[in-house]
């Protein structure tokens, strides 16, 4: 298949990061407009009910800052990942948004981990390594880019800084990397040259039919004499004026 066919527009592209978006500025809207802390919410390391943060955490931030920091690489990820990866999309973003809250469950020290900074990580580590693994330049190419943008996120998988919850970006680091390895993606045929073929064979390639063995342009094949005798003719048409046309017995 080609690149018009897998990589084309479609209407997640621009739903799913918008509605996102949306979802996470407006939870934050709710809280300072009815001063309200969802917190609570987050997810809290090895307590039963905190598990519910593995669904609600990603939408709950504790700062504009903080909110405003996630939008922008939410945004861009989320359609990257939509674009390029259209069939398997919402696989790769319900099921690594689960394991990836999972992990931080388990490894997260005992706090209220909230934002969406784990899924960031999780879209961000998907696709650079699906990129590198499936070795279409198009996705390579964008594998670079990511790492060119966000390469500087690789730091804070690791108890760097506190009050950030790296347990959450390491989570969603690995997560994302399972699912390049494990999850198959639609990858356009790379079209090959006929010299490129397993089965090329020189001697019936028409172009090189042309030059000798040393490489020389053979000249070209004369005439037969049967083709060069048959004479050629040449029938013109010609259409008469008004003029002509016209009688003389008036």
């Amino acid at each position: 298949m080609s690149d018009q066919t897998i990589f084309k527009y479609s209407n997640s592209l621009l739903a799913i990061p918008i509605i996102t978006v949306l979802l996470i500025w407006g939870v934050y809207w709710f809280e300072i407009q009815f001063q309200v802390n969802l917190n609570d919410y987050g997810l809290y390391p090895r307590k039963f009910t905190g598990l519910k943060g593995v669904v609600f955490s990603p939408f709950i931030h504790g700062s504009l800052e903080h909110l405003y920091n996630n939008t922008i690489p939410l945004a861009l990820l989320l359609a990257s990942l939509f674009y390029f990866y259209r069939g398997i999309a919402y696989k790769v973003l319900i099921v690594g948004a689960i394991f990836s809250g999972l992990i931080t469950w388990t490894i997260g020290r005992p706090s209220f981990h909230i934002g969406a900074s784990g899924i960031i990580y999780l879209l961000a580590s998907f696709i650079f390594f699906k990129g590198v693994f499936t070795k279409y330049y198009r996705l390579v190419a964008v594998s670079l880019i990511v790492v060119f943008i966000y390469g500087s996120l690789l730091w804070y998988i690791f108890p760097t800084k506190d009050g950030i919850s790296w347990e959450g970006h390491l989570g969603g680091f690995i997560t994302g990397l399972v699912l390049a390895f494990v999850v198959k993606a639609e990858i356009p045929t790379v079209k090959k040259y006929a010299w490129e073929r397993d089965d090329y064979n020189e001697e019936d390639d028409e172009f090189l039919q042309h030059f000798d063995e040393n490489g020389n342009f053979l000249e070209q094949k004369e005439v037969p004499e049967e083709i060069e005798e048959i004479p050629l003719r040449i029938t013109y048409h010609f259409k008469g004026t008004k003029d002509d046309s016209e009688s003389d017995d008036t």
